[in-house]
């Protein structure tokens, strides 16, 4: 008889009536997941073998106790073998995280279990002009808020050095290949393999109707090198990515707009008193 055979007949110590109630959690969610409740599995093959593992060894270590402490720690351990036996998390699903990544390409992966930001914005130039403007990767530090460099090594590849919390080391460097280029329309990139941090980009230049400019797309999914952790840490550091990307496409819009991105630094605000006083860097 397995471990898990043990927790579902209850074995020879411990209570019958929670074994009886672990094996009929067990059986419900196993039916549920057959039905469709579990929408997909969200836990990787390798986690859901260490759950089924370590949940076995703490239900019958519980189970042996006899104890109200170890009826609880049965009950951890069978909700331990429930999420590797159906490879569902509703904690995971709770908080995005899907580290099932068997079958997915690298560029699906990071789609899938990274960071995901999409914004559009209105730019009155040619898209010729800004396509031009980012073709040249080397001009996205001005926009880019968190690059601090981007150096091209060749027609399709470049290094990218971006800025990070100095918990995560401060900065973080990854190579990258554009993928897909069709002049004045769309630039694809992603990160090759091996990098320290999974990229996925894409910007699109869309006409506006009525000459109105153009339409620019900003797709970009990235992992960092802490996974999940590293997007809250990153949060918690005011680095949340949506609203950088937001930031960093009304600077390139202010850039090819106007020649330069419109600042305080230097000019005159006023006070509560009517007195103006002058900002300076």
């Amino acid at each position: 008889m397995t471990a898990l055979d043990q927790v579902l007949a209850g074995g020879d110590a411990g209570s019958p009536r929670l074994a009886r109630e672990s094996g009929r959690s067990l059986w419900q969610r196993s039916q549920q997941q057959r039905q469709g409740k579990f929408t997909r599995v969200n836990v990787g093959r390798g986690e859901r073998t260490v759950c089924i593992a370590a949940g076995s060894l703490v239900a019958i270590q519980g189970l042996s106790r006899g104890t109200l402490s170890g009826i609880l720690s049965a009950a951890a351990g069978a909700a331990m073998i429930a999420r590797g036996a159906t490879g569902y998390c509703p904690g995971y699903a709770a908080a995005g995280i899907d580290t099932n990544r068997d079958g997915l390409s690298t560029e699906a992966k990071t789609y899938q279990r990274g960071v995901s930001v999409d914004e559009a914005f209105l730019v009155n130039r040619p898209a010729a002009d800004l396509y031009s403007y980012w073709r040249d990767f080397q001009n996205l530090p001005r926009i880019m808020s968190h690059l601090e460099s981007v150096r091209v090594t060749d027609e399709r590849r470049s290094t990218w050095t971006a800025k990070a919390p100095r918990i995560a080391g401060g900065q973080v460097s990854w190579d990258a290949e554009i993928v897909r280029d069709e002049p004045n329309e769309v630039i694809r990139w992603r990160s090759l393999a091996g990098s320290d941090v999974d990229v996925v980009g894409e910007i699109r230049f869309i006409a506006a109707p009525g000459d109105r400019g153009t339409e620019v797309h900003v797709s970009l999914s990235y992992m960092p090198p802490a996974g999940r952790l590293g997007h809250w840490i990153a949060k918690l550091f005011g680095e949340a990515p949506t609203g950088t990307v937001r930031e960093d496409l009304r600077k390139f819009k202010a850039i090819m707009e106007c020649g330069e991105v419109p600042t305080l630094v230097g000019q005159p605000r006023g006070t509560c008193t009517g007195q103006g006083k002058r900002e300076t860097a």
